[in-house]
C-alpha cells in the first residue's frame, strides 16, 4: 500500500512536469494530455519491452491512468494556482517519484531474474525515461542527461536491488528514502556531473571546408 502511495506520488509529479512542459511549449490541449501521459508512463512502458513483461500490464494500472489524467486536468484548468505550487514543492514530487519509480522498475527486473545490468537499465527508463521521452518531444535537450545529477540516483537503486543489499522491506524504504534525499541535495546545491563540450574554431571549421 504504502508503495502504491509513493507510485501515485511519483506519477502526479512526472504527469504535471509532462502537462507543464507542453504548456511552455504552447502545444494544444491533446498535446497537453499527450505529453503528461508519456511523462508519467511512457518510462515504463520501455522498461516492460526490455525486460519481457508485455506493455499490455500497463493498461491495468486504470486508477493511476486516472491520477495521471485528472492532474493534468488540474493543470490545464488551473496553471497559476498550481504552478505557484508546483514551484515550491515540485522537485520533492519529482524526487519521490524518481525513487519509487527506480526502485519498482529495478524490482521489476529482479523478481524475473534478469542479470544486474538489467536491472540498473530497468531502474534508469523507469526512474528517467519519460522524462526523456518529454523533452525529445518538446524539441529540447533531455534535462536529466545534462543539467543536473538525476539519473545516477536511479542507478543507485538498481545496484543495490541487482546486487540483493536491498531485499528486505525496510531496506527497500530505506533505499527508497536515501535516494530521494540525494535527489533532494543534488538540486538543492547543485551538484554536478563533470561534463566537457567541444568547441570547433571557424578556422578548423574553413581548413575542412578548403581541403575537402
Amino acid at each position: 500500500m504504502t508503495w502504491e502511495v509513493l507510485s501515485m506520488i511519483g506519477t502526479i509529479a512526472f504527469a504535471i512536469s509532462g502537462a507543464i512542459v507542453a504548456m511552455e511549449e504552447e502545444y494544444d490541449i491533446f498535446g497537453v494530455y499527450i505529453l503528461g501521459i508519456v511523462t508519467a508512463f511512457g518510462g515504463g512502458a520501455i522498461r516492460n519491452l526490455l525486460i519481457g513483461v508485455p506493455v499490455s500490464a500497463l493498461w491495468e494500472q486504470g486508477l493511476f491512468f486516472q491520477i495521471a489524467l485528472l492532474s493534468i486536468t488540474a493543470v490545464f484548468l488551473f496553471p497559476n494556482n498550481l504552478l505557484r505550487h508546483w514551484q515550491k514543492w515540485g522537485n520533492l514530487f519529482d524526487a519521490i517519484g524518481l525513487s519509487a519509480f527506480a526502485i519498482q522498475g529495478a524490482m521489476y527486473a529482479e523478481k524475473m531474474h534478469h542479470p544486474l545490468s538489467a536491472v540498473i537499465v530497468a531502474a534508469v527508463l523507469t526512474g528517467i525515461g519519460g522524462g526523456i521521452i518529454r523533452d525529445l518531444l518538446a524539441k529540447r535537450k533531455p534535462i536529466v542527461l545534462r543539467a543536473e545529477i538525476y539519473a545516477v540516483w536511479a542507478i543507485l537503486a538498481g545496484f543495490m536491488i541487482g546486487l540483493e543489499i536491498a531485499t528486505e522491506s525496510w531496506q527497500l524504504y530505506t533505499l527508497f528514502v536515501v535516494v530521494t534525499v540525494l535527489r533532494v541535495l543534488s538540486y538543492t546545491f547543485d551538484w554536478k556531473l563533470p561534463s566537457r563540450s567541444l568547441e570547433v574554431s571557424q578556422t578548423i571549421h574553413n581548413q575542412k571546408q578548403i581541403g575537402g
